[in-house]
């Protein structure tokens, strides 16, 4: 078997989808996950106003909604979070994003102090930090507020990591990369622009450029800038299809330098540090 046949394995991947049926599938673990789990009342996310945090948002709603008309509790609850650093160059988007969503909370806490914070503590200390890690530093505090409101209010973080992310390792370890559940794992971008279309998003919120913008010397950066490949060749290597040599090379490549953060800290039984 290929190593491209094992990734699609691994992740999932469909070579087709039928959008309805994923929305099902999506919307039915999120249901399945808080029933097992009795003590959880919400789930918890945060919204960028990007693809994939609009589609795991909408989804999360239609979840909830269904847990109380099914159950009658009316303590399900889904909370959207907005985490600006500073003010967000792109804030109305996320505005639009919330639109369509429409939460049953929304909650906005700016990370910009606290990471402010921790830079001047880290470089008081001797350690200069650089942009890059600048950005991390504001993706693993983004994840800190998440945690921070479902353990107060015995809840679930739902995570927005997909197809085209994971095998790119496109994502911070233990910042975005780090959550309760996954309803977009088995999804790649186009998948995910497939559902928002199903589920009625205006097409502003799908086909808007994707950028994780962490970087301050590169604001708004495109992740297919940063990748070095397109998510068209994303997608096509996960359903399955040939592409040029170049971007598979490119991909694989990306798939191997981030496997330590697709697993969880190594223990002297794991052979991934022999």
């Amino acid at each position: 078997m290929t190593l491209q046949n094992n990734i699609i394995n691994e992740l999932g991947v469909k070579p087709e989808i039928d959008a309805k049926e994923e929305i099902r599938c999506s919307i039915d673990f999120l249901k399945s996950y808080l029933t097992k789990h009795s003590f959880l009342k919400t789930l918890v996310l945060g919204i960028s106003g990007g693809q994939d945090s609009t589609l795991a948002g909408r989804l999360a709603q239609l979840a909830i909604e269904e847990l109380r008309e099914e159950t009658g509790r009316k303590d399900y609850q889904f909370i959207a979070i907005r985490l600006p650093y500073g003010v967000q160059a792109d804030e109305a988007d996320a505005q639009k994003a919330l639109a369509f969503i429409r939460p049953d909370q929304t909650l906005t806490i700016n990370i910009k102090e606290a990471v402010d914070s921790q830079v001047l503590a880290l470089e008081a200390a001797g350690i200069k930090i650089s942009d890059f890690n600048k950005g991390n530093i504001k993706a693993r505090q983004r994840m800190i507020s998440q945690y921070a409101v479902a353990g107060q209010l015995n809840g679930a973080v739902i995570g927005t990591d997909h197809a085209a992310e994971n095998i790119t390792g496109f994502f911070t370890k233990f910042g975005d990369g780090g959550a309760d559940i996954l309803p977009l794992f088995r999804l790649n971008k186009r998948q995910g622009r497939a559902l928002l279309r199903e589920l009625g998003a205006s097409a502003s919120l799908y086909e808007k450029i994707p950028t994780a913008d962490l970087e301050e010397n590169k604001p708004g950066i495109a992740d297919e800038v940063a990748l070095g490949v397109t998510y068209k060749d994303i997608d096509d290597y996960l359903e399955g299809k040939e592409i040029s040599d170049q971007a598979k090379e490119k991909i694989e490549n990306w798939w191997y330098k981030g496997l330590h953060k697709r697993h969880l800290p190594i223990t002297v039984f794991d052979d991934f540090w022999k």
